[in-house]
């Protein structure tokens, strides 16, 4: 904390914490919006996330705030829970800040934990492939806003769910009955006095509902496609379409002042000030935000648990998202961060966050950029733009309601296309091919499934094709057959040829673990019939597992019981703790028969031959 307060760079933190401010703001609105919970939610998040994790964090220079990515996840978690609840998102609202909230303890824990420097060992096809995903995901949903077509809204798409809403309203009609004790098979009079009271609008709210769970996603977005196509509002499309041009074009004038912020005053300028009847945002509460306490007094872990997976993903991607940003800041500034600090730092503004209804965050590297660019030295900057945040959204909220939700789809296409790793993607034809199925499995994956389960199933397959290429490396670099001096090591050179015959020499070069035992355990078949002593090289064996470790002791065991002499050559401290630690040492070999160097091992060979 001791930089916290440093004045000598104040002007700099200060000129740095604006222009992060004014670049998030439009992104935190548009990132609200799109997630479902409203613009406010993405003010909020973007408020008391980029103040905590400036304040707590281990960057100096890092700004917070919500990001694609993590909108992306909260989509999922937001869609899932409001399916759950009805459409009903005064009900649902407190599990999914309660799962917002729980991320951002997970991540406090993984910085407890100290697991911050483990976070750079995700392969990079899998970071590739889930960051391509988010832009496919966030450009698809967005075309429906920005063509002004809003499937709720659309009565002749909403009647095709009506039957399928009846038969949900009657289902819980049946449960709420089995639950009181009054359902019997033999009278149904209470179920038809109940199913009679049932009204058009429950009807018509339920159908909205499943309408737009159908539309939802990828693959919802596509499905009603057609019928956005042939029911555009050109209006709200030339507001989206003049976003984005802006947000391009001011670019190539200057990068001084926020393209994104231009286009949203501008755009929004045109509409408000010419009266176009255009459909605004929602109207973000005007005052300071107030915490949810129903998020505590009315916790169940029963509606939390389905979610535990996916508050554990959101708190990996931020902890990947943060630390992300970290080293381009690092690289910025000649600086280094602490990582575990940081990941403390991003939980704590994610959890206060949560608890005031915003949208949970991570690191943003634009706006780190655009504050370390503006002459922001320490987390002073980070803290200065959530309090610019937070006087906007005093000063300005009633004004901010009137922008057109058009404009932020435009600002939010912008954002798809920017987040694609086009790096990635052009190196397609000249990456290895399963390093290429690994991403293109998680960009499918994520983009038409679910993102959470995709980046799972890339690192099992990331990992499973490690560990057979380490396999398969140890294999080729290990030498299983009987003695050959053009293949021998340096001082196996001059070894005696009245003991070739008789001794057969084995090299492990790499780890023995569970992806390469196969391949020590043909080590008994390679052995002629003629060989009295085996000698087995361990020096170059760092590693061994529990795997390994028990192939090793079947091996050892065979060939005791054959009646040959197994001497070990160099084992390293792991490998002879573990060999220790079941007996193999001395049980199996005695520490007799174990050698530092190859000359003492041949010595004692000679020695006992006589």
């Amino acid at each position: 904390m001791k930089n916290l307060f440093n004045f000598k760079h104040f002007k700099g933190d200060m000129f740095g914490g604006i222009t992060a401010g004014i670049v998030a703001l439009p992104l935190a609105l548009a990132f609200g919006v799109s997630s479902g919970l409203g613009p406010s939610a993405g003010l909020y998040g973007a408020i008391f996330v980029s103040f905590f994790a400036a304040l707590f964090g281990g960057t100096n220079t890092q700004i917070s705030g919500p990001t694609a990515p993590m909108t992306a996840i909260s989509m999922v978690v937001i869609a899932g829970i409001l399916a759950t609840f009805d459409g009903d998102v005064s009900k649902a609202l407190p599990v999914i800040l309660t799962v917002f909230l729980l991320a951002g303890l997970m991540q406090v824990g993984l910085g407890l934990m100290g697991l911050g420097k483990y976070i750079k060992y995700i392969p990079y096809p899998v970071v590739s492939g889930f960051m391509t995903a988010i832009g496919v995901i966030i450009l698809l949903t967005q075309i429906l806003p920005s063509v002004g077509y809003y499937p709720k809204e659309d009565s002749e798409y909403v009647n095709q769910f009506k039957p399928h809403a009846e038969e949900i309203i009657l289902d819980n009609i049946l449960k709420e009955e089995a639950g009181e004790g009054i359902l019997v098979l033999e009278d149904f009079k209470e179920t038809i006095t109940r199913a009679e009271l049932i009204t058009e609008e429950q009807i018509l709210k339920e159908s909205q509902t499943l309408a737009g769970k159908e539309a939802s996603g990828v693959l919802g977005a596509l499905k009603v496609l057609p019928r956005a196509l042939t029911n555009i509002n050109w209006l709200e499309l030339l507001l989206a379409l003049g976003t984005v041009i802006i947000i391009y074009g001011f670019k190539r004038i200057t990068t001084a002042i926020p393209s994104a912020l231009v286009a949203l005053l501008v755009m929004s300028g045109i509409a408000f000030g010419f009266g176009l009847d255009y459909r605004p945002i929602e109207e973000i509460p005007s005052g300071l935000p107030l915490p949810n306490f129903k998020i505590f007094t009315g916790f169940s872990l029963g509606n939390i648990t389905p979610y535990i997976f996916t508050a554990l993903t959101l708190a990996l991607l931020g902890a990947i998202d943060s630390l992300l940003t970290s080293v381009v800041a690092d690289n910025m500034t000649k600086t280094k961060h602490k990582p575990n600090k940081e990941l403390i730092g991003q939980g704590i503004g994610n959890s206060i966050g949560a608890i005031f209804g915003g949208l949970p965050g991570a690191g943003a590297t634009i706006r780190t950029v655009v504050n370390i660019n503006a002459g922001g030295k320490t987390r002073l900057s980070g803290m200065i733009a959530g309090v610019l945040l937070l006087i906007i959204l005093l000063a300005l909220g009633p004004v901010a309601s009137q922008i057109p939700a058009a404009v932020l789809a435009g600002i939010l296409i912008t954002v798809g296309i920017g987040v694609m790793d086009y790096k990635g993607l052009k190196a397609i034809p000249k990456m290895p091919r399963p390093e290429v199925i690994i991403m293109l499995v998680v960009l499918v994956l994520s983009s038409v499934w679910n993102l959470v389960y995709a980046v799972g199933i890339g690192l099992v397959i990331a990992s499973l094709m490690f560990m057979k290429k380490i396999g398969d490396l140890t294999a080729e670099r290990s030498s299983i057959e009987s003695f050959d001096r053009s293949k021998a090591w340096p001082d196996e050179v001059d070894l005696p040829t009245s003991l070739i015959e008789n001794v057969f020499i084995k090299h492990i070069r790499g780890p023995l673990f569970f992806g390469s035992t196969s391949y020590f355990q043909q080590l008994v078949k390679q052995i002629p019939e003629t060989t009295s002593t085996i000698i087995i090289r361990m020096g170059r064996m760092q590693y061994i597992d529990q795997s390994g470790l028990y192939a090793m002791e079947d091996v050892l065991a065979d060939l005791v019981n054959q009646g040959k002499k197994v001497l070990l050559v160099k084992i390293i401290e792991q490998p002879r703790y573990m060999m220790e630690s079941i007996d193999i040492i001395p049980d199996l070999i005695p520490k007799d028969q174990i050698f530092d160097n190859f000359k003492d091992c041949i010595n004692w060979i000679k020695e006992n031959e006589k």
